[in-house]
């Protein structure tokens, strides 16, 4: 709000003193003394200079502080606090005159005790992760790099409660810097020069919660605002959002790809929906209650063993995994193998999931292909990605997102087995690869590895699962590694756990 000395809206001019020689803007803040309204403006603090005419900040800086009553009464949790602020054109003796036009940019920070932003010092010959937010949990370390090598980065240990994480930046401040650069978790760069000798600062980005992940009106008004990506990873934050899924309080970043859809471009994180679900309005097509994760799978619920390349014993009729039994082994596997949240990168990597499990089956697929599921456990509203061979399934989305990212170019067909796939000799018109294109800002797909036996592969390929079946023990999936992506064509062991992506059905 622009409060002129006279009238609302206009500016006022600081008149020329000796001894100024340059111009730029100034301003100063005054508190509003209504003590009729609903604000405490006596709780108000200034920060020094800042009730005076001052240079306007160009960076995150707290000017004000809020300090809620503490009395014997309950702590005052009143929102709103008054300012009126004052901006004048400084002009000095050689100004042209003119007419000046700019733009005057706020930035709102809450609680009023949140840390101004900084940019943190990188160790020398490193990578260096922050968290760039006072409430984020987590930590990371050093990745050893040095000048013109290309890295993958590393996947995000850190989260933040109503926060989604849409991937790296350059720029701590990024939000009001237009020359900020953004990367994919596990994007490949090319090591700037001066990282040996400097190092290199990586900054967490953050987008708030708009809402529910659920509420389709939500999901269709916040869809529709955004910016569909480009295809060359330059996208901004005009591309990306945050919704939060009822069931467990997950908050997940979502972006507008290439292909013009809305993807979640976190993995799903779903651990448990406690009895949150019993009425069928919170997932995918799918009434009940998830008992939690557990590791691979190694029996079926009536206590037949198979190995681990095969998703059930040879039981005739009865072999669907029942996903809500207390029993361990009937259960989404988890993902790590001791069954906690310790390990460092589950937060982009996500839980992992057998296709049953991802589809929250309830049927029996001893008959072979059944096509596309209509149940998920993907939030209502939202589906997984279809998938398939191409010519038999032309509107698989892992298959469009593909064609999308490389504008347009169809994969290659695989001699042996007809599968689709894009190598690295076919570029885009940005010069990417499809591994790049896929794991660049804000597509984000991660090597988030694979579990069977054990935990395999991450950061060096990933597995996501599609809604489409092939037979009895296979289901279709998107593949991605440093040579090929093979966008959702491919067959995979449905036994296996693999990441989950959902898609908006707006």
């Amino acid at each position: 709000k622009l409060v002129g000395s006279t009238t609302g809206g206009t500016i006022a001019t600081k008149a020329y003193a000796s001894g100024d020689t340059t111009s730029n803007w100034s301003m100063k803040l005054t508190k509003v003394t209504d003590t009729s309204q609903s604000y405490n403006p006596q709780n108000l603090t200034l920060t020094t200079g800042y009730d005076a005419w001052h240079a306007v900040p160009d960076t995150y800086t707290k000017v004000a502080e809020y300090h809620a009553n503490t009395g014997s009464s309950a702590t005052d949790t009143t929102l709103g606090v008054k300012l009126e602020t004052t901006y004048a054109a400084f002009i000095a003796a050689n100004q042209p005159a003119d007419t000046y036009t700019g733009q005057v940019k706020y930035t709102m920070v809450h609680p009023y005790n949140e840390e101004p932003l900084q940019p943190q010092p990188a160790t020398q010959g490193c990578i260096n992760y922050f968290a760039n937010a006072s409430d984020a949990v987590g930590t990371m370390g050093c990745q050893s790099a040095t000048d013109n090598a290309s890295i993958d980065l590393l996947a995000s240990s850190f989260s933040r409660t109503g926060y989604g994480f849409t991937g790296w930046s350059d720029s701590f401040d990024y939000a009001t810097n237009p020359s900020a650069q953004f990367y994919g978790p596990n994007e490949t760069i090319t090591v700037p020069t001066g990282t040996t000798a400097n190092g290199l600062s990586l900054y967490a980005v953050w987008v708030k919660s708009q809402g529910s992940i659920q509420d389709q009106s939500k999901v269709a008004s916040v869809c529709n605002s955004l910016t569909a990506a480009p295809t060359d990873g330059t996208a901004n934050l005009t591309s990306v959002s945050a919704l939060t899924d009822q069931r467990d309080n997950n908050t997940y970043a979502i972006a507008k790809l290439a292909d013009g859809k809305c993807w979640m471009i976190e993995n799903l994180r779903l651990e448990s929906t406690a009895d949150h679900n019993s009425d069928g309005t919170l997932a995918q097509g799918y009434s009940g209650q998830f008992s939690g994760l557990a590791n691979s799978e190694t029996a079926d619920k009536f206590g037949n063993t198979y190995s681990a390349n095969s998703l059930y014993s040879n039981d005739g009729v009865n072999n669907t995994i029942n996903i809500s039994t207390t029993n361990t082994v009937n259960r989404m596997p988890r993902y790590n193998n001791t069954n906690t949240a310790s390990d460092a990168s589950m937060y982009n990597y996500g839980n992992y999931y057998t296709w049953p499990a991802a589809i929250a089956s309830t049927y029996d697929y001893t008959t072979g292909n059944r096509s596309v599921t209509d149940t998920s456990i993907c939030p209502a509203g939202w589906h997984l990605p279809k998938g398939g061979q191409i010519t038999a399934n032309p509107t698989a989305e892992f298959y469009l997102l593909g064609k999308a990212l490389m504008n347009n170019q169809e994969p290659d067909q695989d001699a042996s087995n007809g599968y689709g796939y894009y190598g690295n000799s076919l570029t885009n018109t940005a010069g990417k690869t499809a591994t790049a294109a896929f794991k660049s800002y804000p597509n984000n797909f991660a090597y988030s590895g694979v579990v069977n036996s054990s935990i395999k592969g991450r950061g060096t390929f990933g597995y996501y699962w599609s809604s489409t079946v092939n037979s009895r023990y296979y289901a279709s999936g998107l593949y991605l590694d440093s040579s090929s992506v093979r966008p959702g064509t491919e067959s995979y062991y449905k036994s296996h756990g693999r990441a989950v992506r959902c898609v908006a059905e707006v």
